[in-house]
């Protein structure tokens, strides 16, 4: 605002000229378009399309983690099953080793009496042969000379006969028996260690099935937790799609209405109104609409007229319309347009302060804005410009025409 005012006349007239009717070419569309609320229709439809395509989403992982649920619940089945079948297997060679564990202890035992009989047999046969190696060869033919008849001498031989049969057929017997018995712990104990080889086997298949078991039932635990995860979340974005669909619907009805209004009202600033508009603000002209020569002999154009008042004086809207642009304007500072329907637009300029906001509607008489432009050589004072439709090639329109005269009611 400034530099503005530190240009020449002429310059100033020019670059004033061409930014309001910029300004103009842009706000049409703007008020045609209702931006605000086709944006949040626009971004409702497209949170609305994520929503769906994360529920489809979700849907097919839930399906995926229910083929994986049901296909490693059948593989925990059949592991039960050639686990059951392990322990059952386990229970047989524990129980055999636990009979060939009492074979063997009766067979020691019955080996261990053995010995003991050999022993005793044999410390029998070791001392009749000390004593038949004591009495000497003569021995036997002493208790057979000794014989009282040939009878005695008969049964005297037959008697040695059986002592020696006797003595041989025991040593035999106990050497027997004594490898038997050997031979048979032998064998014991070789069905002892394969029974001990086949129950370590069982325990390590045991315990590979206990781990894969163990390692399914992790597995299902994850694919269900992940399900109810993903149905859990389908029930949230179910949710949020019911509420989208209701905030769209909300959107479209407000679209529909305010559409369904404005057809209704149509334009709120005509022809046949020039005369008869409020002032925006109470004040002295400080300038008129069109060319004014300075005493330097420059030319400035204005476009509307500039009415004196304090800063800060409330502005206000001389006729119903929506607010086409409110923000900082160069070479004006805060402005405000206001859009009337087929192309009329009325401009608050050098303002203070902004009171509107763009897409709104506002209504006649209501404050827009504050009388601001301290700083511009002409004072504290509001620019008013009214804009039509340019089919004669003069879209700006000297405000005096169309405001009622001072001083009338």
């Amino acid at each position: 605002m400034a530099r503005l005012s530190g240009l020449t006349g002429a310059t100033r007239a020019v670059a004033a000229a061409g930014a309001v009717l910029s300004c103009v070419v842009v706000v049409a569309p703007l008020e045609a378009q209702e931006p605000d609320l086709d944006r949040e229709i626009r971004q409702s439809q497209l949170r609305l399309e994520q929503i769906r395509e994360e529920r489809e989403r979700l849907e097919r992982e839930i399906g995926d983690y229910r083929n994986r649920v049901r296909n490693t619940s059948e593989e925990l089945a059949n592991i039960e099953r050639r686990l059951s079948a392990s322990r059952s297997v386990l229970a047989e060679v524990e129980f055999q080793s636990e009979t060939t564990a009492e074979q063997i202890q009766i067979t020691t035992r019955d080996l261990l009496r053995t010995r003991e009989n050999l022993a005793a047999s044999q410390a029998i046969l070791h001392r009749r042969l000390r004593d038949i190696y004591k009495m000497g060869p003569a021995h036997a033919t002493e208790v057979l000379l000794s014989a009282t008849s040939f009878t005695d001498l008969l049964n005297r031989y037959r008697y040695l006969q059986r002592i020696a049969a006797f003595d041989r057929s025991l040593v035999r017997r106990v050497r027997a028996l004594e490898g038997e018995l050997v031979e048979q712990n032998d064998e014991l104990q070789d069905r002892m260690a394969l029974l001990g080889t086949l129950r370590q086997d069982r325990l390590s298949e045991v315990a590979e099935l206990r781990s894969v078991e163990e390692e399914h039932q992790r597995s299902i635990q994850q694919y269900r937790a992940r399900e109810q995860s993903a149905t859990s979340r389908i029930e949230e974005l179910a949710e949020d799609e019911t509420r989208m669909t209701t905030l769209l619907e909300e959107l479209e009805a407000r679209r529909i209405e305010l559409e369904r209004r404005r057809r209704a009202a149509g334009a709120t600033l005509r022809p046949e109104d020039a005369g008869t508009l409020d002032w925006p603000v109470e004040g002295e002209l400080v300038y008129r609409f069109g060319p004014n020569r300075r005493p330097d002999g420059t030319v400035i154009r204005w476009n509307g007229i500039g009415i004196a008042a304090p800063p800060g004086t409330p502005v206000r809207a001389v006729r119903d319309g929506t607010v086409a642009y409110a923000g900082p304007f160069e070479g004006y500072g805060p402005t405000v347009i206001l859009g009337h329907g087929d192309g009329f637009y009325t401009l608050y300029m050098y303002l203070e302060e902004i009171g509107v906001v763009e897409g709104r509607s506002v209504t006649a008489g209501q404050v827009v804005g504050t009388v601001g432009g301290s700083e511009t050589p002409e004072g504290p004072h509001l620019e008013f410009q009214i804009r039509t439709p340019a089919g004669d090639g003069t879209p700006a329109q000297d405000p005096l025409v169309w405001l009622r005269p001072q001083g009338t009611p």
